[in-house]
């Protein structure tokens, strides 16, 4: 092919996906984008979890908290995957992510390991009602695909939050 043949090329349709409308694809990319935000925030907020934790645990946290990071930024990839393949548009740039997160920052100098576990857990927790909410969005729009994986998501989750929690609780 020339130069003036590829100048002239058509680019592909938009991949799209067969029942899903239009307008259920634009909102089912909206809030599984909100959800690979928080998704990035929850990784980077684990990922200093880990880097910073200290104790008489340190050993069993760094590690529990390294194999949840691994595992929530392997759902980044399939969460901006699939908003791909039914045709939408995902996050951008690290801005993208800031502006529509909704798990909160923490950028203090020092948190005791127990306390980071704890805030972890909340907010897996509350990932956990987020994905509930993104399935229910899906399931309106007949997205069986999304619905599927989703529930895996918030298996996932619900399994890093009984872990945190247990790791938290005093022994008796």
């Amino acid at each position: 092919m020339n130069v003036r043949e590829s100048e002239n090329r058509r680019p592909a349709p938009a991949l799209g996906t067969a029942g899903i409308e239009p307008y259920a694809v634009v909102k089912i990319s909206a809030g599984l984008t909100v959800i690979l935000a928080d998704l990035f925030a929850l990784y980077v907020k684990t990922k200093n979890f880990h880097w910073h934790v200290s104790g008489p645990h340190f050993r069993d946290y760094h590690l529990l908290l390294d194999e949840q990071g691994e595992q929530i930024l392997a759902t980044t990839d399939a969460i901006a995957e699939r908003v791909r393949k039914i045709g939408g548009a995902t996050l951008h740039s690290i801005g993208h992510i800031a502006r529509l997160q909704r798990i909160v920052d923490n950028d203090s100098e020092f948190v005791a390991a127990e306390d980071m576990l704890a805030e972890l857990c909340e907010d897996n927790r509350r990932l956990t009602i987020y994905l509930r909410s993104a399935h229910e969005l899906c399931a309106k729009h007949g997205d069986v695909a999304s619905t599927s994986l989703i529930e895996v998501w918030i298996d996932e989750a619900e399994r890093r939050t009984w872990f945190l929690y247990e790791a938290t609780r005093s022994g008796t």
